[in-house]
């Protein structure tokens, strides 16, 4: 599994005009599912991402974590972090889960995240979403479970 994690002042997802998740100070996660991707990947992931202690203190240091701040999740699913652009002009998205795996890891997360304490707001799989962020720093972080297990699969 990969994830783009921003730390955010505020994000939202709007599908068809309309407003489906929306957060205040916290974390917009990216979600992307790789085939041999399973529920461990999803806790792990989420564990990772959760615990990250990437909001400013009073001297101005990383050391506060959501929880610290009182901060929000959003989870949008994003299929195109496995694009492979090696070769040619257009993205190969081949090495990205199925839709049925990718949807159910997806809602795995999701309920992983509940399950931590974060009850994420989140988009839909396989919508056309909008997304909106306000960046804070800007601070994006890019999590991938092949090197947070040590165990690189290409």
């Amino acid at each position: 599994m990969r994830a783009v994690l921003t730390r955010v002042k505020s994000a939202s997802v709007t599908i068809d005009g309309e407003v489906v998740g929306s957060i205040g100070q916290g974390f917009l996660i990216l979600l992307g599912v790789g085939p041999e991707d399973t529920e461990k990947e999803c806790r792990i992931l989420a564990e990772k991402a959760l615990g990250l202690r990437i909001f400013e203190d009073e001297n101005g240091k990383m050391n506060l974590g959501l929880e610290q701040v009182g901060g929000q999740v959003l989870v949008v699913s994003q299929f195109t972090l496995y694009g492979n652009c090696r070769k040619g002009r257009r993205p190969s998205f081949v090495e990205a889960a199925g839709p049925e795996l990718g949807n159910e890891l997806y809602e795995k997360f999701l309920a992983v995240c509940e399950e931590l304490g974060y009850p994420p707001q989140h988009g839909r799989f396989g919508a056309d979403m909008k997304v909106a962020s306000v960046n804070d720093g800007p601070v994006t972080l890019i999590l991938d479970t092949d090197q947070l297990m040590n165990t690189p699969r290409h």
